[in-house]
């Protein structure tokens, strides 16, 4: 049986993961239950953030499924789902106003968000094959061993330019939602902890996959020097 020294960083990663995920659940849950004062629903809320910024050509879909909210640039859609649509928690609104974010993100040409476009589509090449040279690279030879690390960091360098995307995104929506007053400053304040929880997820995707490419380095520089 092959013996992994080094999957205890993933295990790490996951841990991490799973800790950030059941944290953002568990916030999302609790600002749920808070109505907003206004009464405005998610996808009300967005579209008054959206034209209060001038900006008109973006239509609001409803997805299904629980917090798989985004933003399409590609046909200018912004899908909100079912848990945020048509609800008019605090929670719903923050989440419907970060998207927001990255409409107007889109629209500014924000150069953070204009290089994760750009990176798309290796990084969809590199998940999908990275392992598959490594894998290959090990009954074929190290060039193609390397090869694989290298589409893997594509997708790591992916996910650590998703970080400022993100964490701008949630500002703008903090602070567009106060000025516009969608919610008041306790609100906010709730909302502030919500996007919070779901910046942590990011972080943990950029930590597991790193704790993997270093994996995989430590295990591909044994391999070279057993050769």
């Amino acid at each position: 049986m092959y013996y992994d020294p080094y999957y205890i960083l993933i295990l790490i990663g996951m841990v991490i993961s799973m800790i950030a995920s059941a944290r953002v659940n568990g916030t999302f849950r609790k600002y749920d239950e808070v109505r907003s004062r206004s009464g405005m629903t998610g996808a009300e809320a967005a579209r008054r953030l959206l034209q209060a910024q001038g900006i008109y050509d973006v239509s609001i879909q409803r997805v299904s499924g629980n917090l798989t909210d985004h933003y399409d640039p590609r046909n200018k859609v912004l899908r909100l789902s079912d848990s945020t649509y048509g609800s008019s928690s605090v929670a719903a609104v923050g989440v419907a106003a970060h998207e927001c974010g990255h409409a107007i993100q889109h629209e500014e040409n924000y150069m953070p968000l204009t290089l994760r476009s750009a990176l798309v589509p290796v990084a969809n090449f590199g998940s999908r094959f990275s392992m598959l040279l490594i894998i290959a690279g090990l009954f074929l030879g190290q060039v193609l061993v390397e090869a694989g690390i290298l589409l893997f960091c594509a997708v790591v360098l992916f996910q650590v330019v998703t970080l400022p995307v993100e964490f701008n995104a949630s500002s703008r929506a903090l602070r567009l939602l106060k000025d516009n007053g969608i919610l008041y400053e306790e609100e906010v304040g709730m909302t502030r902890k919500v996007l919070g929880a779901a910046a942590l997820t990011y972080v943990a995707s950029v930590l597991l996959s790193v704790m993997q490419l270093l994996r995989l380095i430590l295990l591909y520089g044994g391999r070279s020097r057993r050769d």
